[in-house]
C-alpha cells in the first residue's frame, strides 16, 4: 500500500514538474517575442523596460507594439487549445476542435458579411504597404462572432436534438465548413476588389490587430472558460469511461456536454473573431500534451493552455522573423503545422472512436 501511494505521488510530481516547465517556456517565449523583431532589443533592455527603467524607444516598442501582440498570442492560443481539449472529451472524438467543427469558417463568413455588406473594409491610399485596412474592426468582430456562434448552435442542435454521435458531428462540421466557404465565395463574387482584398487580409490571421479593450475581453473569456473547465476536470475524467460509466459516478452527462460545448465553441468564436482564422491550434496542442500527461484532465487542461500559447508564440515568431520585415500570415503557419497532424490522426484511426453511451 505504501509503495502504491509513493508511486502515485511520484506520478503527480512528474505532472506538476511538466506544468512548471511549460510555464517557464511560456515566459521565455514571451521575453524572446518582446525582444525579437525588425528592431531587435536585448533581453536586458526588455527587462528594464518592463520594470519601468527602460528608454523611451524601448517603452514604445515593448508596450505599444509587441506586448499587445504577444499577450494576444498567449490568450488566443490558450483559449483554442483548452476548448479543443474539452471538445475532444465531451464528443469522444480526437478530431474535434474549432477548426474542424466549422466555428472558424463560420467566423470567416461573418467577417466577410461585416466587411462587404456593412462596408467595414476600405482602401487606404496613404501607403502601398497598407493599401487595405479594416475601417470598422468592431463590426467585423461582432459579425465574425455571430458567424462562429451560428456554427456552434448547429453543432449543439445536432448533439442535443438528433443525439448525433461523434462521427456525425465531425461530418456536420465538414458540411458547415463547406457551406460557409461557399457563402463567403458568393459574397466576394459580387463585391468590389478592395472589399475582397480586405476579406483576404482578415482571414490571414493577425495577432497585432487587437486593442487593449479587446485584450481585456479575451482575458475575461479565457478566465471564465479555463475556470469552468478546470472545475469540471473530474467529470471529464469520468467521461473517459463512457457516458454510462460517467452517469454511474453521478455525472449529469447531458448538462455537462451542453454547458461545455456552449462555452468551448463561443470562447473559440470570440478568439477567432478578434484575430482572424487561426487553424488547428485546438487540435494540435491537446494531442501533444496527451503524450506527456495522458487523459487526466486535472493536468491536460492547464497543459493544453500552456501548449497552445507556446505553439502560437512560436508561429508568430516564425511569421515575423523568417522574411523580416515582412510579416507572414500566422493562419498559414498554423495550418502548415496542423494539417499533417490532422492527416496523422485520420490514418491512425481517429474517426473510429468508442461512442459508448
Amino acid at each position: 500500500m505504501q509503495s502504491e501511494r509513493e508511486s502515485y505521488q511520484q506520478f503527480i510530481r512528474k505532472k506538476i514538474v511538466l506544468l512548471f516547465v511549460l510555464f517557464v517556456l511560456v515566459l521565455i517565449l514571451i521575453m524572446v517575442s518582446l525582444a525579437m523583431g525588425t528592431t531587435k532589443l536585448s533581453i536586458r533592455e526588455v527587462l528594464l523596460t518592463l520594470i519601468g527603467k527602460g528608454t523611451k524607444r524601448g517603452q514604445t516598442i515593448v508596450y505599444d507594439i509587441r506586448f499587445p501582440r504577444v499577450l494576444a498570442g498567449v490568450l488566443v492560443g490558450g483559449i483554442l487549445a483548452v476548448a479543443g481539449a474539452v471538445m475532444q472529451s465531451i464528443m469522444r472524438n480526437p478530431l474535434a476542435s474549432a477548426s474542424t467543427l466549422g466555428v472558424s469558417q463560420g467566423a470567416s463568413f461573418g467577417a466577410t458579411i461585416g466587411i462587404i455588406v456593412f462596408g467595414a473594409g476600405v482602401q487606404n491610399s496613404a501607403s502601398a504597404a497598407q493599401a487595405v485596412t479594416i475601417n470598422s474592426p468592431y463590426i467585423v468582430t461582432i459579425c465574425a462572432f455571430i458567424g462562429g456562434g451560428i456554427s456552434a448552435i448547429v453543432i449543439l442542435l445536432l448533439s442535443r436534438i438528433k443525439q448525433a454521435g461523434p462521427q456525425v458531428l465531425i461530418l456536420g462540421g465538414v458540411a458547415l465548413s463547406s457551406l460557409f466557404s461557399g457563402g463567403t465565395t458568393l459574397v466576394q463574387y459580387f463585391a468590389e476588389d478592395v472589399q475582397v482584398a480586405a476579406v483576404v487580409f482578415w482571414t490571414f490571421g493577425d495577432l497585432g490587430r487587437t486593442s487593449k479593450r479587446e485584450l481585456l475581453l479575451l482575458f475575461i473569456v479565457f478566465l471564465i472558460a479555463f475556470a469552468f473547465f478546470l472545475y469540471h476536470r473530474w467529470d471529464y475524467n469520468a467521461l473517459n469511461s463512457g457516458h454510462q460509466g460517467a452517469k454511474s459516478l453521478g455525472v449529469n452527462v447531458e448538462a455537462l456536454i451542453l454547458s461545455s460545448m456552449v462555452i468551448a465553441t463561443l470562447a473559440s468564436a470570440m478568439a477567432v473573431a478578434f484575430v482572424g482564422i487561426i487553424s488547428f491550434v485546438g487540435l494540435v496542442a491537446p494531442h501533444c500534451m496527451r503524450h506527456f500527461v495522458g487523459n487526466d484532465y486535472r493536468f491536460l487542461i492547464p497543459a493544453s493552455a500552456f501548449s497552445g500559447a507556446i505553439l502560437l508564440l512560436l508561429a508568430d515568431l516564425f511569421a515575423r522573423l523568417v522574411v523580416s520585415p515582412v510579416i507572414l500570415p500566422i493562419g498559414a503557419i498554423t495550418s502548415f503545422l496542423g494539417a499533417p497532424m490532422f492527416l496523422y490522426l485520420i490514418f491512425k484511426g481517429g474517426l473510429r472512436h468508442d461512442t459508448n453511451q
